[in-house]
């Protein structure tokens, strides 16, 4: 007999009640989905994960009081996070901002049904989906698939300091240091701080330097 695939586990936050309860009825409706929480601030969605367990948050981008980027910023430092998809305005830019900010996906709040529970199930499975970036850019220079605080752990990582040094310098912790140097690596497909370090010159001598990156500050 054929094992029932599990559900995915889904967290909800929009400052929009109508938007809020429409979202939680297509998710509470669909047999793929499992509505585990929802809240209409950044704050109440924060506290949620941080005791509930979920596979994927989706978030509206200016969802009050700490924003989106800040959000995204602190989740990344919860071990338990769940991945998270931005839910705004089509054209607003908030894409790339978010894919800076550590975000997994990205739907406008005004395209169909369809591609939000698609995209949910994409990055429940571990992809990431951008559908306003382009992605030929991001193969041809790898340095724009970095969030800022990727950048500037690379540019720090160059200059020869340990993970504790890095912490320290960055205002985070080690264990935070180790996350975002393994996101680091699979971004750039390396596997030491020594291949790093060397991608990181190698890179330098062609550009101007790597901090304009025009993601958002995380």
């Amino acid at each position: 007999m054929d094992k029932k695939p599990a559900q995915i586990s889904i967290m909800l936050a929009d400052s929009n009640p109508l938007v809020l309860s429409a979202m939680a009825e297509v998710f509470e409706r669909h047999p793929q989905f499992s509505l585990v929480a929802t809240s209409a601030t950044a704050e109440g969605f924060l506290g949620l994960a941080m005791r509930v367990p979920a596979d994927v948050g989706i978030i509206d981008w200016n969802l009050p009081a700490l924003g989106g980027a800040r959000l995204l910023e602190v989740l990344r430092e919860q071990e338990r996070a769940p991945r998270v998809v931005i839910y705004a305005d089509e054209g607003s830019e908030a894409h790339l901002a978010a894919m800076g900010a550590g975000a997994a996906g990205f739907v406008a709040r005004n395209g169909p049904v369809d591609s939000l529970l698609d995209t949910c199930a994409a990055v429940a499975s571990g992809r990431m989906v951008f559908p306003y970036v382009d992605v030929r850019k991001l193969q041809n220079d790898p340095l724009k698939a970095l969030s800022n605080r990727e950048t500037k752990m690379l540019e720090a990582l160059a200059t020869g300091l340990t993970n504790r040094e890095l912490a320290t310098h960055l205002g985070i912790t080690t264990n935070t240091v180790k996350f975002h140097l393994s996101n680091l690596y699979d971004k750039l497909s390396l596997k030491n701080r020594a291949q790093a370090i060397a991608f990181y010159y190698s890179h330098k001598h062609g550009r101007a330097g790597i901090s304009g990156s025009s993601s958002s500050e995380t």
